[in-house]
């Protein structure tokens, strides 16, 4: 995927009928199919059940079978609940005979109340400073591991600028923090809010289990840690537009068990908060072969 309309070809589902879906996959350079993508069409397979003037607000989900990349996703909606004020979606994924996936997610209609939030952080180095993920790849390529080098070389439909760029090469644990700018590249005015929040939740899922690996990277890396989403929630908070850059900030309280847990906000570059999100992840250590 290159850009916004290939993305929003990926995400919009075909109808069965009877609150039937069916979607495919696309590779982003992991062997698996990718979880921000299986949450994003199950959000747009609730979506299209529930009435227009509704948001969503929260949504929380567990990932039980790595999905096939070669396989359709058919995506069952179920109507738990439509009140004076919330609507309420479960969402079952399927290949084949195999439960892959399960979300269930609210939609609120319009309404006032009090408001505050959390600051964006301070001087932190804005987007023009960094480089992109394809920058590193140009300047650094050489040198890095093959693993990261094909991850990297991977064509996605959004740029990714790190604030804390981390040499593969010096192992080094790090703080459990990660920051990362985010855009999309292409088009992306005139969007509905549910195709925007269907979109912040694909990419949601990048970038979070780092804050995860980064107090043991002197150990630990992508090469050798067996990664994978097990849950993922979020809260969506204002409306917003993909126009100019994001930033991703995130934190890992614990890693633990061979699990990892990261939460973290979704802010607008002017500081405006959008979302929060909250993941917990597999991070088992593979053993070397004898």
């Amino acid at each position: 995927m290159k850009n916004t309309q290939e993305l929003l070809n990926i995400l919009t589902l075909d109808d069965l009928g009877e609150g039937n879906f069916n979607g495919v996959s696309r590779d982003i350079g992991s062997p698996n199919v990718f979880g921000g993508q299986v949450l994003a069409q199950a959000l747009n397979a609730a979506y299209r059940t529930t009435p227009k003037e509704r948001i969503l607000h929260s949504l929380h989900s567990y990932f039980l079978e790595a999905g096939n990349l070669e396989l359709p996703i058919t995506y069952n909606v179920q109507t738990i609940r439509d009140g004076g004020s919330f609507s309420t979606r479960r969402v079952t994924a399927h290949q084949k005979d195999k439960t892959i996936f399960i979300l269930s997610c609210s939609f609120h209609k319009e309404e006032e109340g009090y408001e505050h939030q959390m600051p964006i952080k301070k001087d932190l180095k804005q987007p023009e400073e960094l480089l992109s993920w394809t920058d590193m790849l140009d300047q650094f390529g050489a040198f890095l591991p093959k693993k990261m080098k094909d991850f990297l070389s991977i064509e996605r439909p959004i740029d990714f600028k790190p604030v804390q760029i981390v040499n593969p090469l010096d192992r080094k644990d790090l703080p459990p923090v990660v920051d990362v700018w985010f855009k999309l590249k292409g088009e992306a005015s005139d969007l509905s809010l549910g195709i925007k929040q269907q979109i912040l939740t694909y990419i949601s899922d990048y970038n979070i289990l780092t804050a995860c690996l980064n107090p043991n990277a002197s150990v630990a890396n992508f090469g050798n840690t067996q990664m994978a989403s097990l849950d993922h929630s979020m809260w969506f908070y204002r409306d917003f537009d993909f126009n100019d850059w994001m930033l991703f900030s995130v934190e890992s309280p614990n890693t633990n068990g061979a699990r990892g847990f990261a939460c973290g906000n979704i802010y607008t570059r002017e500081g405006k908060l959008i979302a929060s999100v909250a993941q917990e992840g597999l991070m088992r250590p593979m053993k070397k072969k004898e």
